[in-house]
């Protein structure tokens, strides 16, 4: 949600600028600028739409060693050219790319910037007005900064030009990701790694409420009360070529077809020298000892929280419960006295998460971190962080990171106290086999995709037990880059309310992979069918009936939704082909959600 890059350097700026802009694409953005700074003037572009329309306007003869983009996803101002980043002050001395939201803009406007003309609808216009303001009070331009910070309530992440300084780039954090980019001869800012990886793995992790002075030769952090701050740079382990489609044609496409990989690279990384699941004892040991399991999560990684809840309870007989962060947050259960919090997010960024884990850490709950990221905010603040190894997702619907996140929460589960005695490794190799051979299968489900999808205003999956949980993400996948109203809903739940939206010709998907539910979930496939509905069943295939569409070689049912998802999101990314969206980059939508 929203990116920014900023460079100080020896070499020319614009490209580096737009390569990165490029990266961060895949957080979902409806516009895009550039502000390049030379001979004490700043050149900026913006355009709405894809950073191609932002290539097209700029000024080919413009460069400079020092710059800043962004790419916005709108909130306050509707997306359009004028409330695209950068802004500036009114002198235009100042310029500046925001990530976050400003919650106390208004006040802000009245207490300090009376008279001043805006020229946005923008929340972030407010701040490159408030810094211009303190230093022409008499403020050097890093207190101004660091002034204005201590003015704002909400989240920020913050990459500033004086255009009397063209050797320097400013920068701020708080709740927004930011992370500074190490270089020989160069410096760099950027929401994440993707945005510098080209250039750079080398990184700085920057915390809440703290401000950047950054040359070509020094990156300096300091406190927002100006106190300096020393912390030692990471390495990441991401290979720029890991970022890149290659031969495919969009990186879902890629991502799916990662998963048999994914799944053999967390069983490698989650084991012993002889072979056998490891993981940290005390994480084992919080998980165990818990009166109670919190699985604090949104969007699909809440979805994979739900699988993970069946593998704690059925696996390990420990008491799960999955809650929306957004919803904990704000109406907060009777707690037992002894809980666990675990936050899952593929980026490690997710707002809503965030705010649920510094509540329970103010509580003095223990707190264990599941995510993509290294080095992430949830990563960073959380007592404990099992990591999915899943590689970099670039398309915004997650495919791998959900199956990676399933797989790592089943291992986990086992470790705790395998009450059945699976064992997880053989059955995972048998997942990662089975998911290979439903990828193999792709033009079938190009067709499924033409015949029952292509030309349908909604659609309805429709299970029970786990199954039902997959559909919901069965479901979030369909709708979110097809567009087609799709809902997943627990099959037994049809005749309550939901058949109602039945007519003719509805597609009705049914999963089935749990033996004790298979005749219930036929019993209800018949009732809509009765009624119209275009039916389509994606079962194992020991239940599996001649007429079923998609069978899918038998693995066992506690981890059968590790394969059955693949079907589900090849249908997805199909009827979004099909259609002509854009598959990769779904309107309205962004791959890491950064505000509440």
């Amino acid at each position: 949600m929203c990116g920014i890059v900023g460079y100080v350097g020896f070499e020319d700026v614009k490209k580096i600028i737009l390569c990165g802009l490029e990266k961060l694409e895949y957080r979902g953005y409806d516009s895009a600028g550039i502000a390049i700074a030379d001979n004490n003037n700043v050149y900026i572009c913006k355009e709405k739409g894809r950073i191609s329309n932002l290539r097209e306007c700029m000024d080919g003869t413009v460069s400079g060693k020092l710059g800043i983009g962004h790419t916005r996803w709108a909130t306050h101002g509707v997306p359009n050219k004028i409330n695209s980043h950068p802004h500036q002050s009114s002198s235009k001395r100042f310029t500046l790319v925001h990530n976050g939201i400003i919650e106390n803009e208004e006040e802000l406007r009245h207490k300090y910037l009376n008279g001043i003309k805006f020229t946005s609808d923008t929340d972030t216009e407010v701040i490159v007005q408030l810094i211009e303001k303190f230093v022409g009070d008499g403020e050097s331009v890093e207190l101004a900064i660091r002034h204005t910070m201590s003015e704002l309530k909400g989240s920020y992440a913050l990459a500033i030009i004086d255009s009397e300084d063209m050797n320097t780039l400013y920068a701020a954090k708080n709740k927004t990701p930011l992370l500074a980019g190490k270089g020989e001869g160069f410096n760099m800012i950027g929401s994440d790694a993707m945005a510098m990886i080209n250039y750079t793995n080398i990184f700085y992790e920057i915390e809440d409420k703290e401000f950047l002075k950054i040359t070509r030769d020094s990156i300096e952090i300091y406190t927002i009360y100006g106190n300096r701050v020393l912390r030692e740079p990471y390495k990441a382990d991401i290979d720029a070529s890991d970022t890149e489609k290659g031969t495919y044609p969009h990186y879902m496409m890629k991502e799916i077809e990662e998963q048999p990989f994914v799944i053999r690279k967390i069983m490698s990384e989650y084991s012993d020298d002889n072979g056998n699941m490891y993981i940290d004892p005390e994480i084992v040991e919080n998980v165990r000892s818990c009166d109670k399991l919190y699985i604090i999560a949104c969007g699909t990684s809440y979805h994979a929280g739900l699988i993970g809840k069946q593998f704690f309870e059925k696996i390990a007989a420990k008491p799960t419960e999955v809650i929306i962060a957004s919803e904990f947050i704000y109406n907060m259960p009777l707690l037992p006295e002894n809980p666990l919090f675990m936050f899952i997010s593929q980026s490690g960024e997710t707002a809503d998460c965030r705010a649920v884990l510094v509540k329970v850490k103010e509580m003095g709950y223990k707190t264990l971190t599941l995510t993509n990221v290294k080095g992430s905010t949830l990563s960073r603040e959380a007592d404990n962080t099992l990591l999915l190894h899943a590689g970099p997702e670039i398309a915004v619907a997650s495919t791998k990171a959900y199956t990676a996140q399933i797989a790592v929460l089943s291992i986990l589960a086992a470790m705790v106290d395998n009450r059945v005695n699976i064992d997880i490794f053989k059955e995972l190799s048998k997942i990662a086999y089975t998911m290979e051979t439903l990828c193999d299968d792709k033009d079938n489900y190009r067709e499924f995709a033409e015949k029952y999808l292509v030309n349908s205003r909604n659609c309805f999956y429709i299970g029970r037990s786990m199954d039902y949980y997959l559909c919901l993400e069965a479901s979030l996948k369909l709708k979110e880059i097809s567009y087609i109203q799709t809902e997943g809903f627990a099959a037994g739940e049809l005749k309550h309310g939901t058949i109602a939206l039945i007519e003719q010709g509805t597609p009705v998907i049914a999963v089935i992979t749990q033996e004790n539910i298979n005749l219930n979930t036929r019993s209800n496939i018949k009732e809509v069918k009765t009624r119209g509905a275009a039916t389509m069943v994606i079962s194992l295939r020991r239940l599996s009936q001649e007429t079923d569409a998609i069978v899918i070689d038998d693995v066992n049912e506690l981890l059968s939704p590790l394969a059955a998802i693949i079907p589900a999101q090849y249908l997805a990314y199909y009827a979004a082909l099909l259609k002509g969206c854009d598959i990769d980059k779904p309107r309205n939508l962004a791959k890491s959600v950064t505000v509440e």
